[in-house]
């Protein structure tokens, strides 16, 4: 934790940790947005996977995600129980990228099966790749609040890293389509591009690996058990609440992102406007993390929510009215993602400040078990997310659909239905749970650490 007594030792590993743990999300953004955006892309319109097929894949991407989701809180419990002489986040991760890495080239390669026994091959390498992506994201993300007990400095690091995030995410958004479309489009084209991501990501992560140094906090903390691991979620309201929240808004926004490639080319009718569209938002969504310690300056978190929220409802509404021209639909794009980036890093850290909330409330502090829930909501939200725009595809004809012209003008009100409407009744809803339960505002926060402090559970040492 810096402060303004802090030595210039103590000030320069701040500033070497911020860098080199947010440095090190920059291919694993782009390697998860291509599973979990792409591969559906990559299924439907590369491999051409029949509707039986696709039913079927439906069905196991659903399932596989939210089993993967409740793991998530193990693999949090065996992060917090881990004892080594690297600590305990950093051999998980380095183990988790890399067969990650193994299992992502795996799912963009075509091997020439189909019907049974491409289902079955999809299956057990999916579900491999979803496990060996917690085994790197609950460490890597649970080692953020290691770094600083400050409020302020974790807001700082958190938006840093959400930026590198954001560049890692929209590289990928912004370059697959036409990348793999230069590549020639087909499977093998993609499995290359797959292949020269995951060589990246591995090369970003040995940043984090090798660069960040955890200072040593006082704390807590003793063995989790498995039996536990439910109960320490649960007596954790604050928690909960989190999670209810930003489950129903995740679920909206991917479910929209997803719909992107297929909005382009069967609703506007021209595939290639997406990459230009898709680097507006990923400018769009800079500016939000850019706009972020400007706007908490002068505004509360809960306010700043507030904001966030409106300003998404209002992109949304704009989405669904505008015409097929790329100046209302930009502007929509532009409030939706500027707005998201602000309620990211609000998210960050309401589940951030929820470990000192539970170490408050029953003197255990654990730290990965709480931070598990990050990724837990973004599983369980893109698990739905990916059900809904599957299903949507296939009973609106679009994936039968041999070109543009062949989907009704009531399959392309369908999938706007789905894409614009559907997500923002969620977003309101996740702005209401917020807004009736979730009460760590920064005073109780502070009143908390203090409490800590005191007793002696907390500290750098």
């Amino acid at each position: 934790m810096t402060s303004p007594s802090a030595t210039a030792a103590e000030r320069a590993l701040a500033r070497r940790n911020t860098w080199t743990f947010a440095v090190g999300t920059l291919g694993r953004d782009f390697v998860y947005t291509m599973v979990t955006m792409f591969l559906i892309v990559f299924l439907t319109e590369v491999l051409d996977l029949d509707d039986a097929t696709m039913w079927w894949i439906n069905g196991i991407l659903l399932a596989a995600r939210l089993f993967d989701a409740f793991t998530d809180i193990v693999m949090g419990g065996i992060v917090d129980n881990t004892r080594s002489r690297w600590g305990a986040y950093k051999p998980w991760i380095a183990f988790g990228i890399v067969a990650a890495s193994v299992f992502a080239v795996l799912l963009f390669t075509d091997f020439g099966l189909r019907g049974p026994a491409f289902i079955a091959f999809f299956a057990v390498v999916y579900l491999c790749w979803g496990l060996s992506w917690t085994t790197n994201d609950i460490p890597y993300w649970s080692m953020l609040p290691a770094l600083t007990l400050d409020p302020v400095e974790r807001e700082k690091i958190g938006s840093i890293t959400k930026v590198f995030a954001t560049i890692g995410l929209f590289a990928a958004v912004a370059s697959v389509i036409p990348v793999t479309a230069a590549l020639g489009g087909t499977p093998p084209a993609w499995t290359t591009f797959m292949l020269v991501a995951v060589l990246a990501t591995i090369a970003f992560q040995s940043i984090t690996l090798f660069g960040v140094k955890e200072p040593h906090l006082a704390r807590t903390q003793e063995r989790t058990s498995l039996r536990e691991l439910a109960a320490i979620v649960l007596r954790n309201d604050q928690l909960v609440v989190t999670s209810a929240s930003m489950i129903l808004f995740t679920t909206g926004y991917v479910t929209t992102t997803t719909f992107g490639v297929y909005f382009f080319k069967y609703a506007y009718r021209d595939e290639g406007m997406y990459t230009p569209f898709a680097i507006v938002l990923g400018v769009a969504q800079l500016l939000g993390f850019a706009l972020f310690p400007l706007m908490r300056k002068a505004l509360t978190r809960r306010q700043l929510f507030t904001t966030a929220i409106a300003m998404c409802v209002l992109g949304y509404v704009v989405f669904f009215f505008a015409p097929m021209n790329m100046i209302p639909i930009g502007i929509a794009g532009l409030l939706v993602f500027i707005a998201n980036a602000i309620i990211v890093v609000l998210i960050m850290m309401a589940i951030t400040d929820c470990i000192e909330y539970g170490q408050w409330r029953t003197g255990r502090r654990n730290t990965a078990v709480t931070f598990a829930l990050q990724p837990f909501i973004n599983k369980v939200a893109g698990a739905l997310a990916t059900a809904i725009v599957g299903a949507t595809l296939i009973l609106t004809g679009i994936n039968a659909a041999a070109t543009p012209a062949d989907v009704t003008e009531g399959g392309l009100l369908g999938m706007r239905l789905m894409m614009m409407g559907f997500p923002m009744i969620l977003i309101v809803l996740a702005y209401l749970v917020y807004l009736r339960w979730y009460r760590i505002d920064e005073a109780f926060h502070a009143r908390i650490v203090a409490d800590l402090t005191e007793r002696g559970e907390l500290g750098v040492v």
